[in-house]
């Protein structure tokens, strides 16, 4: 084998990763939220670059100045209540203010430490009485009796140790009392959870339909009695683009209310640059590309977006104009040859992003569903195949609920879907729908 040192000459193409390049690829995957803090972050880096919120104005005193008797007189009566400071209870309050009165100091320290010690929905979890009676110095007996004065408070189920526990606290406040149905929830919790109920009945000596009676009536009970005392605020989802439909069709919109606006502080720069260093020329030459690249970086990001939900709304016409049951099998890659970029791009583009949709908020990802196979080789998507599903289960005979192979056959030779039963069992479950043991009634 001869092998032998040489110099050759070859020209090749090769894309470079620039910082740049880099930090613009990451600009267009951020949401509203991720791009706020990134401009200012670098608001905070770069004194050329203001950052212009679109909720916040400045106000001029003086031309703000109205008098209290015009003030009162333009505002809306009708809006009133809407400027009145929202109060929650918290829960901890509402119980302390049922306490007997008559209760001693040590007994008050150990009630309050029982609801101090809830969770949000009013359960005490790994909680141990021995350990408390040790810490306040009292017996095991007294404990417990100052845990039964909590667990008789409202709301009924309060302070159990666990979801058996809340249920039998409000079985056990009904009027007239449900012998039946303390005894299996106090007995046979596990059997009757998991719907094993003919054994159950057979167990206990009843009817079927009598155990049936008790579950409807388990379901008008409250299993997180904590849960309405939460103090917690809606988080709501702002979304980065709005369709709209109009007499001549769809309008899309991009909303970037949300996200701070930039400005380059022509001021300052001149500021700097009547110092006449080369130091600080540089200096502000490096902050001024930067601000037009972020510039540029921007507007390149609401160009795509705009692009891909343009192209998304042209996929999806039925959609917008029917609902989320005739959403159309489409992936990111038939998009991204259409608009002529890499799929990846539209996946960036996509991500942690929502539109505004005349039936809802939805985030861009959803619109992207799989194919699925039909007996007239037409197109279909699994959204279909599930709606098709819940209508069927919505419809069933409930005292003989299909089965997933059921659900598979009725889909294919009613709406034409050919999907096996392990499809069918799949799209039950993130419909959230029970299996057919679980749903079968039997009154």
């Amino acid at each position: 084998m001869d092998l032998k040192a040489g110099l050759w000459q070859q020209q090749t193409l090769k894309l470079a990763m620039t910082q740049e390049l880099k930090q613009s690829i990451e600009l267009l995957q951020f949401n509203s939220q991720e791009l706020t803090a990134f401009l200012e972050e670098k608001a905070l880096e770069n004194p050329l670059m203001e950052l212009n919120s679109n909720f916040v104005k400045t106000m001029d005193p003086r031309a703000q100045r109205i008098k209290k008797s015009k003030l009162k007189q333009n505002q809306d009566k009708e809006n009133w209540i809407e400027q009145l400071a929202v109060s929650v209870q918290q829960l901890d309050d509402y119980l302390i203010q049922q306490l007997p009165a008559d209760l001693t100091e040590p007994e008050k320290k150990i009630i309050l430490h029982f609801i101090y010690s809830l969770d949000e929905n009013g359960y005490l979890y790994n909680i141990d009485l021995r350990q408390v009676a040790q810490l306040y110095g009292a017996d095991e007996e007294t404990v417990e009796e100052q845990l039964d004065v909590l667990q008789h408070l409202e709301p009924a189920g309060i302070g159990a140790r666990s979801l058996q526990e809340c249920l039998l606290l409000q079985l056990e406040r009904l009027v007239p009392a449900n012998e039946r149905a303390e005894e299996i929830i106090r007995q046979h919790f596990q059997l009757f959870a998991d719907k094993k109920w003919k054994p159950l009945a057979r167990e206990i000596r009843a009817d079927v339909k009598e155990i049936q009676a008790v579950y409807d009536l388990v379901q008008t009970l409250n299993p997180k009695p904590g849960a309405s005392f939460a103090s917690e605020k809606p988080a709501y989802i702002i979304p980065d683009v709005i369709v709209y439909t109009e007499q001549n069709g769809l309008h899309i919109q991009l909303y970037d209310e949300s996200v701070p606006s930039i400005s380059y502080n022509e001021g300052y720069a001149k500021k700097l640059h009547s110092a006449g260093d080369q130091q600080v020329e540089r200096y502000l030459q490096n902050r001024q590309q930067d601000y037009q690249w972020i510039k540029r970086s921007i507007e390149q990001r609401k160009e795509t977006i705009l692009k891909v939900t343009k192209k998304i709304a042209e996929r999806q016409p039925q959609f917008f104009q029917k609902g989320p049951a005739f959403i159309k099998p489409m992936t990111m890659k038939e998009i991204a040859d259409e608009l002529e970029i890499h799929e990846s791009t539209v996946s960036r583009a996509v991500r942690g992003k929502y539109m505004q949709t005349p039936f809802g908020t939805y985030e861009l990802r959803t619109f992207f569903v799989s194919m699925i196979k039909t007996a007239g080789n037409a197109d279909a998507s699994s959204e279909e195949a599930k709606a098709a599903i819940h209508k069927l289960i919505s419809s069933e005979n409930k005292q003989k609920p299909l089965s997933d192979q059921e659900i598979a056959n009725l889909l294919k030779t009613e709406s034409g879907f050919v999907i096996s039963r392990r499809t069918a069992a799949k799209y039950r479950e993130q419909l959230g729908i029970p299996s057919s043991s679980k749903r079968k009634r039997y009154d």
